[in-house]
């Protein structure tokens, strides 16, 4: 299969003022010549562009910019051909059919990167950084996807794998010479050696919560009582009258999603149904989806009527939402309504235990305060790791081969076979090994790339 000439749209399908069809494969200059009017494409040097006419026969389908990149300098490694030509989805669908008639084949989703996997131009987890680069919305995800796709994740667990091949090599020598009950490896420097990869591999595995927020965005879920100015909240961050604001209570009776960038930093901001008890039904839905966001945020916007101060009801509502892995920000609410307020109004125990704000989403008063205590806490998830995984299969192999890391520490410790200690240290290998490719199988790479654009 991998051996058909495939081509493609890689622009989206619309009206636009250009399309870009790619053609990769042995065959692929020698078709485009073929249906091309201007020079003999079959003769002129890599990465090179021609202008020219695509014709079918006597009839002319379009005028052209077409771009020659022969093999193994390309994307793909292998030849490679890209036409530019009008956007018109009438014309792409034309030059899409006759190069179809004249032999190639129409790629997958992903195959033209799974191509460049294949034949070893980049490695598995510099393919889903590919993916990862034409998804990021933000700055944040944009960098650590092209940090990734430059192979800087690839170079480390490279460099890992190294030194893990060692360790495996000289256990594997003892087991040859067994019965002469020889040791070729000091068992303290190869503990000192299993320390000094766990303490690489720790750091990854932490910033993983990072990574994930950068690049899927950070779930802020805004909670309070009705009325407490949530959706005013809402609207002032966004700058747009995106929620209903009313004076009476239960307004926002289902979830409103919103995104906003902060610093670089994708948050998607969810307003929620007041919390309280109601023999609503529309409304207790509400109030019992409200309680799901806050299970599922990372960054929860507790609002508290400055007007209305209840400590014991905000205590109540707070020991329900806390967790290990989520940030609560209390912000007393309509700071415009009042004469004066003092932090020594706040009781100890909340002042000790969280970031209280006062705002006004009416006037915008400390919004921007609001805004950097958000991007100043995710920005605290950074790990000592220079290197930054936000993929959960990439995630899961690095948990596989500590775990099995430790029972080689242990083994070693403990003076089990050194046959026993190599199982487990080959394990650490093949986990690692799947993150680049190294160990894979055609489900796994399946289901990686049916999730790319046609095109890519």
């Amino acid at each position: 299969m991998f051996q058909d000439t495939i081509c493609a749209l890689a622009t989206p399908n619309g009206i636009g003022a250009l399309g870009i069809i790619r053609v990769s494969g042995k065959d692929s200059i020698s078709i485009v010549n073929g249906v091309f009017k201007g020079k003999n494409l079959n003769e002129v040097p890599s990465h090179t562009v021609h202008y020219g006419f695509i014709v079918d026969e006597d009839e002319t389908i379009d005028e052209v910019m077409v771009s020659i990149f022969l093999a193994p300098k390309t994307f793909t490694a292998e030849n490679l051909v890209e036409i530019s030509c009008h956007g018109s989805q009438y014309i792409e669908q034309q030059l899409l059919a006759l190069l179809l008639k004249k032999g190639c084949r129409l790629a997958f989703a992903g195959e033209f990167t799974q191509r460049a996997f294949l034949n070893g131009r980049i490695d598995l987890s510099q393919a889903e950084a590919v993916a990862d680069l034409i998804a990021a919305e933000n700055k944040a995800s944009h960098d650590m996807a092209l940090s990734q796709m430059r192979g800087g994740f690839s170079s480390l667990l490279k460099e890992l794998r190294v030194e893990l091949l060692d360790l495996a090599s000289l256990l594997e020598l003892e087991l040859d010479f067994s019965e002469e009950d020889v040791e070729f490896a000091d068992r303290s420097q190869l503990i000192q050696l299993m320390d000094q990869i766990l303490g690489v591999i720790n750091p990854l595995i932490e910033s993983f919560s990072y990574g994930n927020a950068l690049k899927n965005g950070v779930p802020v879920t805004i909670l309070g009582k009705p009325n407490a100015g949530k959706s005013t909240l809402l609207n002032a961050l966004l700058q747009e009258e995106r929620a209903i604001v009313s004076e009476i209570a239960g307004t926002t009776r289902d979830t409103i999603e919103e995104s906003l960038i902060i610093n670089g930093i994708h948050f998607r901001f969810i307003d929620t149904a007041g919390l309280r008890d109601t023999e609503d039904q529309i409304e207790a839905i509400g109030v019992a989806k409200a309680l799901q966001k806050a299970k599922e945020a990372s960054i929860i916007l507790y609002l508290a009527d400055l007007q209305q101060l209840d400590w014991k009801e905000i205590k109540s509502d707070l020991d329900k939402f806390q967790r290990d892995n989520v940030h609560i920000l209390i912000c007393l609410t309509k700071l415009d309504t009042i004469c004066s307020f003092t932090t020594s109004e706040i009781p100890e125990d909340i002042s000790q235990n969280y970031t209280v704000l006062t705002i006004s989403a009416k006037e915008n008063s400390n919004l921007s305060e609001l805004k950097e205590s958000m991007h100043s806490y995710i920005e605290s998830q950074k790990v000592a790791s220079q290197t930054i995984i936000n993929n959960v299969r990439h995630l899961n192999a690095l948990i596989r081969s500590r775990e099995s890391l430790l029972l080689c520490e242990e083994g070693l410790k403990t003076g089990i076979s050194s046959e026993l200690v190599a199982i487990d240290l080959r394990r650490a290998l093949e986990a690692l090994g799947e993150i680049v490719g190294q160990v894979s199988n055609d489900e796994l790479l399946g289901n990686i790339f049916s999730k790319f654009c046609i095109g890519k």
